[in-house]
């Protein structure tokens, strides 16, 4: 299995499957060792403070079994740091190494997927695992393309927030849209931070969050699920980072975010929306603000990307996302041990929503992307030779 690292100077390399360790708990191991995910994260400096307090902080916020909105599944998703922090809890420059165990691994869980094994789930991965890895593949709670392999990138994200929390630069991502209920303005910076995480959605528009909840419940009633969009700003980004052909600021983000599993879609800035603009609306004209006595945008119609270059301005993106596959809804599908057609309902635990824990994934995607790029910008800059007055404008 290939493309488990991430990331160019500022990588993270991830491993851990849904239901890791649970054909191991009658080993002679700690509950601990019983298997989970790992993550390993290069590139991080010496003499940045990262503790597992940290890290934890970021993974509560995508951790199962919180409200009514997520899966009944009860992983802790404690977090264990067990490389490359060394004295009062700072880097060493040397790789950090982080474990989550799984806990929530119980043979009754992984008998209702043993049943239907062999059929491939309607919206899941199986049919592209069967193709590659045949009757090998891990068939246990979709394994690799669980949502669950998304608590290693949170980690490593993690890590790339306390480096980024030292530059000044700050990530947040939002439900804007739930089941085509949706924020009718755009949703500021100030916004969203003052009304972070104030409801199970993250939604900033408090009582529109209600009205999203109400309805994802009576989804759920129904065996159902239901999608959304997700909206991220990243601002203190500074302008000059990305490349402007193939490793574009805003292609480098399409493919950390639409890595995530249910991501359908992502659009920056105006998005979709320029397709019916006149070149001088969608346009966002430059002026020298009087203040900082540098180039800025007078609209941001570009999500702050120009060129695949970032510009000062905020960048700004949106995500589409699936409704959850797992259904109890009966659905037809094909059972590819015996190439016959059958009929599935689904009965495993699930989120009625992925959009109360799929916004932190989004940040930790974002975080890895722009930390990156500076590395990589900060390195041309010092062997460049260019006249530093280019960086003061």
């Amino acid at each position: 299995m290939f493309g488990n690292t991430f990331g160019k100077l500022f990588r993270i390399t991830c491993c851990g499957e849904s239901y890791a360790g649970g054909f191991r708990k009658n080993l002679n191991l700690p509950p601990e060792l019983y298997g989970g995910l790992l993550t390993i994260v290069d590139g991080v400096p010496p003499g940045i403070k990262i503790t597992a307090e940290l890290i934890q902080a970021e993974l509560d916020k995508r951790k199962p079994g919180q409200t009514p909105l997520d899966s009944p599944r009860k992983e802790k998703d404690r977090v264990y740091i067990f490389s490359g922090v060394m004295e009062d809890q700072l880097t060493t420059g040397a790789p950090v190494g982080l474990v989550i165990p799984n806990n929530d691994i119980q043979d009754v869980h992984i008998d209702q997927y043993r049943s239907y094994k062999d059929s491939i789930r309607p919206g899941h991965a199986e049919y592209g695992f069967f193709k590659k890895y045949g009757e090998h593949g891990d068939w246990v709670g979709a394994g690799r393309a669980s949502g669950r392999e998304t608590a290693s990138r949170v980690a490593g994200g993690a890590v790339a927030k306390a480096i980024l929390d030292t530059m000044g630069i700050d990530v947040v991502a939002y439900t804007i849209a739930s089941h085509n209920i949706r924020i009718d303005h755009e949703v500021t910076y100030e916004e969203a931070k003052a009304n972070y995480r104030k409801n199970e959605l993250n939604c900033p528009d408090l009582a529109l969050a209600e009205k999203m909840k109400a309805d994802v419940l009576e989804v759920k009633k129904s065996g159902e699920t239901c999608g959304g969009i997700v909206e991220c700003i990243a601002r203190g980004v500074p302008a000059g980072l990305g490349e402007p052909v193939f490793d574009k600021m805003n292609a480098m983000l399409a493919h950390a975010v639409c890595s995530i599993g249910a991501i359908k879609g992502i659009e920056f800035g105006s998005g979709f929306e320029v397709a019916g603009m006149v070149g001088s609306e969608s346009n966002d004209e430059a002026y020298v603000d009087p203040q900082s006595g540098r180039v800025r945008f007078k609209t941001n119609h570009a999500g702050g990307i120009l060129g695949g270059i970032t510009t000062w301005e905020d960048i700004r993106f949106r995500c589409a996302i699936k409704p959850t596959p797992t259904v109890s809804v009966p659905q037809d599908t094909v059972n590819v041990a015996k190439m016959e057609n059958t009929v599935l309902s689904p009965i495993t635990r699930r989120d009625p929503s992925l959009l109360p824990r799929i916004y932190p994934v989004i940040e930790a995607m974002t975080r890895c992307v722009i930390l990156d790029a500076l590395y990589m910008a900060q390195g041309y800059w010092k062997v460049s030779g260019i006249d530093e007055k280019w960086l003061k404008i």
